[in-house]
């Protein structure tokens, strides 16, 4: 085995190649978890599937990945692991191929579940290798981070449509190559991880961890307000991932390939919008950056049920564009209040943005067969008003100034 030298320097600045590796492999991992909920109106045809059942499928993957993520966060914050995200990944590719051979909606079930097993693993890890290579950068390196994996829910039902929806269900485990470009991606990352570990280790006197002077109840009470947004987004989200499709389909009557087009806008609105969201946050504070991305786009949210489709796909585009940035600085926000605990908070956070989007899917799936597609838009459309709590978030960068 070869011997992994420390280099002091390692931990001292922002390592741009580590960021855009793991950018790139966050892409992989999100492009094939997108690609289930991109084909959901080719396995509803296949299966007989209900939107109820359709809402089953998301909060199946989503509820595995939610309760497991806090619990990875945790053990690595202890005990990290380089290689348990190669691990993360070959548990996704699995799961798509499983996917691709399903014969049944249980058999789809368990599939998915494998997919959310490899989302539980990679996420906590993958978000501590951004961390520990921002060189203090840190809303920056999380957003670089973040689009990666935005590019990939955008590219994912592109690619879908193009590939799965004209050939068949079959032609999704083509995606498992893509997973196996990951997995050589994430193996580069393992080493640098591994070699970081050991100068981190070899000079622990030298690393301290940033404290404030907020009170236990105080920072409780902003975690709980952070989930509280964290909802809001995901609520929302949840409608456009799982239903927007369907709704652009009912109420314009254009083709499933069309379709995927509207999403892809909007995916790919949601990754330029993530860019954006962390260094404006480290410029001008995370606690703005979080009031404006959930609250400034309820104007839009509002309008979108009620106007054509030209509108639809213009005011999907300014609604990725704003609701995206939020997500960075939450977690960035997060990881300030509990100094240290990256891979709890990341998983917790996660692990609730995957809860809260699969069981709004189930929620919508439900409201959806006992009324329309439009209906669920329509109510959908005041969660961002929830946004209006942010103001209650102590603001830690006075703090921060107020110590130096």
């Amino acid at each position: 085995m070869d011997t992994i030298k420390a280099n002091p320097d390692i931990v001292k600045k922002t390592t741009y190649s580590i960021l855009f590796i793991i950018s790139f492999s966050h892409l992989i991992n999100d492009l094939l978890q997108a690609v289930v909920p991109s084909i959901y109106p080719l396995l509803k045809d296949n299966f007989s599937l209900s939107f109820t059942q359709i809402g089953i499928i998301t909060l199946t993957y989503q509820m595995v990945a939610s309760i497991l993520q806090p619990f990875v966060g945790m053990y690595t914050d202890k005990n990290s692991k380089p290689y348990s995200l190669i691990v993360g990944m070959c548990f996704t590719m699995v799961g798509l191929f499983f996917v691709s051979i399903a014969s049944s909606f249980i058999n789809l079930l368990l599939s998915v579940s494998l997919i959310g097993i490899g989302s539980s693993i990679f996420h906590p890890e993958s978000s501590r290798v951004a961390h520990l290579a921002s060189g203090g950068k840190r809303g920056l390196a999380q957003s670089i981070f973040q689009l990666g994996g935005n590019a990939g829910s955008a590219i994912g039902p592109l690619l879908a449509a193009f590939i799965v929806i004209p050939h068949g269900q079959s032609y999704i485990a083509w995606f498992c190559i893509i997973a196996l470009v990951g997995v050589f991606a994430l193996y580069k990352i393992a080493i640098w991880y591994t070699a970081h570990l050991s100068e981190r280790n070899a000079n622990k006197a030298s690393h301290q961890i940033e404290t404030h002077h907020l009170s236990k109840n105080r920072v409780i009470g902003s975690l709980i307000i952070l989930l509280v947004l964290i909802f809001s987004k995901y609520f929302y989200m949840s409608s456009i991932t799982s239903y927007y499709t369907f709704f652009l389909i009912d109420k314009f009557h254009i083709t499933i390939q069309q379709s995927q087009v509207y999403l892809f806008l909007f995916s790919g609105a949601v990754a330029a919008g993530t860019l954006i969201g962390g260094p404006i946050g480290d410029r001008y504070g995370r606690k703005y950056v979080i009031w404006v991305s959930i609250l400034g786009v309820a104007p839009f949210t509002l309008m979108l049920p009620y106007v054509s489709l030209f509108w639809v796909g213009t005011l999907s585009v300014i609604i990725g564009l704003i609701l995206s940035s939020a997500f960075s600085a939450i977690l960035v926000y997060a990881t300030e209040l509990m100094p240290g605990k990256v891979g709890l908070v990341a998983g917790l956070f996660f692990g609730f943005a995957f809860g809260m989007g699969g069981l709004g899917s189930a929620i919508l799936g439900k409201i959806a067969d006992a009324t329309s597609i439009e209906y669920v838009f329509k109510i959908c459309a005041f969660l961002p008003l929830i946004g209006i709590i942010t103001g209650f978030l102590p603001n830690l960068e006075k703090k921060k100034k107020a110590q130096e």
